[in-house]
């Protein structure tokens, strides 16, 4: 579906059941910045419900200082309307909402210290606009981040 990302090439996925443990079972690199999409499995059914990606972009182009890596953002990361990590939140909220497992893949956009490559909040801009000219509306889990 977004073939922005197929230029790529370190890139990787995987499942997270409700009774895993998100830091065990994540793949991604904490040591280089990209974006990630989430999938929910429920009832036979993919849903993408979650766009995100690592770093904060400063005006020189750069990630800040303090936020890096795709590993720390998939599973310490929050949400303004959700105060604590996703290693404690996506498992409730899946039991909750009968998730069966979540399909999370991730790219490597930005290549660390040499600045080169995308920034992972570009990309991640272009992948909702893409969402939202293809569907109406943002992923369910990203619904504030596009009005």
């Amino acid at each position: 579906m977004f073939d922005i990302l197929n230029k790529y090439k370190k890139h990787g996925h995987f499942f997270f059941n409700p009774t895993d443990l998100l830091d065990e079972v994540c793949t991604a690199p904490d040591d280089r910045d990209g974006v990630y999409v989430v999938y929910e499995l429920k009832n036979g059914r993919v849903t993408l419900v979650h766009i995100g990606s690592s770093g904060e972009k400063i005006p020189d182009y750069a990630i800040k200082e303090g936020l890096l890596g795709l590993k720390t953002a998939i599973i310490s990361g929050t949400e303004s309307e959700w105060k604590n990590p996703r290693r404690e939140r996506w498992p409730v909220k899946m039991l909750s909402e009968n998730i069966d497992a979540l399909d999370i893949y991730w790219w490597v956009t930005y290549n660390g210290n040499n600045y080169s490559g995308d920034h992972p909040e570009d990309i991640k801009r272009s992948l909702m606009r893409f969402h939202k000219a293809m569907f109406g509306e943002a992923p369910a889990w990203n619904k504030r981040w596009l009005k």
